[in-house]
């Protein structure tokens, strides 16, 4: 997995904390919650928040939006979505938002949830567009999929992950 530091929001105390520990951000993916609680002081419900945006963000081209997202819809691991698929991820982060996404947010849920059955692969989620391509000629998309497209949420002045980066 790739050294980049993942971008986090973390407070100027919990920045402190962590330098005390002489840990770096990227070192936040491979520590327990536990750990992280006690040594930043902080609850074990925030520690798991900021250790699920690191681990997605460890994952080739995955950046903080995109584990953002994924974290809101409640999964905190890669072992969290072992039997998950792509298709049933994208669907339920739109069925959430309440808008379709760009084909590209889909590419990078098959992206993380392929990482999730093949720990250390070194696939970016442009490499599934293909594959997508294939399944969505083939299967279309569901009969529940929202009608209000991404590109019109964000015209409208607001984010198209409108939820973004809430501080637990």
């Amino acid at each position: 997995m790739p050294s980049a530091s993942p971008k986090l929001p973390i407070t100027d105390a919990e920045r402190t904390k962590l330098r005390a520990c002489k840990w770096k951000l990227k070192d936040i993916a491979y520590k327990s919650v536990e750990e992280l609680s006690l040594h930043l002081e902080i609850s074990k419900d925030r520690a798991k928040y900021l250790r699920a945006l690191a681990i997605f963000q460890s994952i080739p081209s995955i950046g903080p939006i995109i584990a953002q997202a994924v974290v809101e819809l409640g999964y905190y691991s890669l072992e969290d979505l072992e039997q998950v698929s792509g298709v049933e991820l994208i669907d339920r982060l739109e069925e959430f938002y309440g808008y379709w996404h760009d084909p590209c947010v889909e590419d990078a849920m098959r992206c993380i949830t392929y990482h999730a059955k093949h720990p250390g692969s070194n696939q970016s989620w442009f490499d599934f567009t293909d594959e997508r391509k294939k399944y969505r000629a083939e299967h279309g998309y569901p009969a529940t999929r929202p009608t209000l497209a991404w590109h019109e949420v964000k015209s409208k002045g607001e984010s198209s992950f409108a939820r973004t980066y809430p501080r637990k």
